[in-house]
C-alpha cells in the first residue's frame, strides 16, 4: 500500500487583506491549460441526477459546484415539480424535469429517461437531495451496475446502494466514486450508523479502504483530514475547516469532483484534487465569514479562486 499526507506544504500565506492562502503541493494532480481555439464540448458534460421536493437546494448547489470545477456543460435531472426552482439559481445550469411520485421523488418510470439524459454525459452525479424510497433503491441499483462512465455516488444515492445487502459483489460498469461521511460509510458496511467517535476513525479508515478494494472504486471519507483511497494508494486531505458541517458543503464537493471526472481526470485524482479545492474554498470562505456563520454558498463562490489555481503550466495567481 501507498500512503500519502496531502498537506498544504508550509504554513498559509496572506494576502494584503489578511486571507489566508494555501501554497499547492507539488504532487496535487493539476487541469490542464486551456486551449485557444476550443469549445464547452472539450471541457466535458456533467449530468447530475438529484433533488426531490423540498431538496432543490442540493441539486442546485452541486449544478453550480460543477460549473466552477471547470464542466463545460452542467445538465440537473430533476423531478418535474422542481424543475423551475433549479432553473432559478443559476440560467447556465440546463435543467430537465422527470416523472415523480406522490411525495416529489423521481419515480421508476424516470429511469429511462434518466438513462437517455446520461448517454451524452462524460461525467454523471447521483444522490444530492434524491430522497428514499423503493423506487430510488431500484432507480440508483440500476445506475450503479451499468452507468459506462464514471460517476460520483453521494448522500441518499448511498443510503440506497446500502438498502441492498449485494451491492458490493456487483462490478459497476465504469469508474465510481463514493462520497461518504461516518454514518454513511457504516451504512454501505451494513452496520447500524452511530455518531463517530475519535477512536473509531482509524477503524473505519482501515473499513473503507478495503470497501474501495473490493468494490474496486474510490472512497473519499469525509471528515477532519478526508480519506481518499482505491484501496491500494491511500491519502489524507488537509484543507477545510470545522466552518464547513454545515448543509451544503457535501452537495458543494460532489459538483467539483464531478466537474473535474468530466475533464478526464482518474477516479483517484479527481477525489484528491477535488477534497483540495472544497477544502481550500472552505478555508477562504471561514476567513471572510467566521466558521459560525459560514455556509454552502459561502463555500460555492470561494470556488473560483481556488480553482483557478489548480491549473497546470501556468503561473499561480496571488491569492
Amino acid at each position: 500500500m501507498h500512503w500519502f499526507l496531502l498537506l498544504s506544504e508550509g504554513a498559509s500565506m496572506a494576502d494584503r487583506s489578511g486571507n489566508s492562502c494555501h501554497q499547492i503541493p507539488e504532487s496535487l494532480p493539476k487541469l490542464p491549460v486551456r486551449l485557444r481555439e476550443s469549445s464547452k464540448f472539450d471541457y466535458g458534460r456533467v449530468v447530475l441526477i438529484a433533488g426531490s421536493r423540498g431538496m432543490a437546494g442540493a441539486a442546485a448547489l452541486s449544478s453550480m459546484a460543477a460549473l466552477r470545477g471547470g464542466a463545460g456543460l452542467v445538465e440537473a435531472v430533476v423531478p418535474e415539480s422542481i424543475q423551475a426552482t433549479v432553473a432559478g439559481f443559476d440560467p447556465c445550469v440546463m435543467t430537465h424535469g422527470l416523472p415523480e411520485d406522490g411525495s416529489g421523488q423521481f419515480s421508476f418510470s424516470a429511469l429511462s429517461e434518466i438513462h437517455g439524459r446520461c448517454r451524452k454525459a462524460d461525467a454523471v452525479a447521483l444522490g444530492p437531495g434524491l430522497g428514499r424510497s423503493d423506487d430510488l433503491v431500484e432507480i440508483v441499483q440500476d445506475l450503479w451496475q451499468t452507468l459506462p462512465m464514471p460517476a460520483v455516488v453521494d448522500a441518499d444515492a448511498l443510503w440506497a446502494l446500502a438498502h441492498d445487502a449485494e451491492w458490493q459483489k456487483v462490478e459497476p460498469a465504469g469508474p465510481r466514486v463514493l462520497t461518504p461521511h461516518a454514518g454513511e460509510l457504516a451504512r454501505l458496511l451494513g452496520s447500524s450508523p452511530s455518531r463517530e467517535k475519535k477512536q473509531e476513525r482509524a477503524e473505519l479508515e482501515t473499513a473503507a479502504t478495503n470497501l474501495a478494494r473490493k468494490t474496486k472504486s474510490v472512497l473519499v471519507f469525509k471528515g477532519p483530514s478526508s480519506l481518499i483511497t482505491d484501496g491500494t494508494t491511500f491519502l489524507h486531505n488537509e484543507t477545510g475547516n470545522p466552518g464547513m458541517a454545515t448543509a451544503g458543503t457535501g452537495d458543494v464537493l460532489t459538483g467539483v469532483l464531478a466537474a473535474l471526472l468530466a475533464q478526464q481526470l482518474s477516479a483517484f485524482d479527481a477525489a484528491q484534487l477535488a477534497a483540495w479545492i472544497h477544502g481550500a474554498a472552505g478555508d477562504e470562505a471561514v476567513d471572510r465569514n467566521g466558521e459560525c456563520s459560514m455556509t454552502a454558498r459561502d463555500l460555492l463562490n470561494c470556488l473560483y479562486t481556488q480553482t483557478r489555481r489548480c491549473v497546470s503550466k501556468r503561473t499561480e495567481p496571488s491569492c
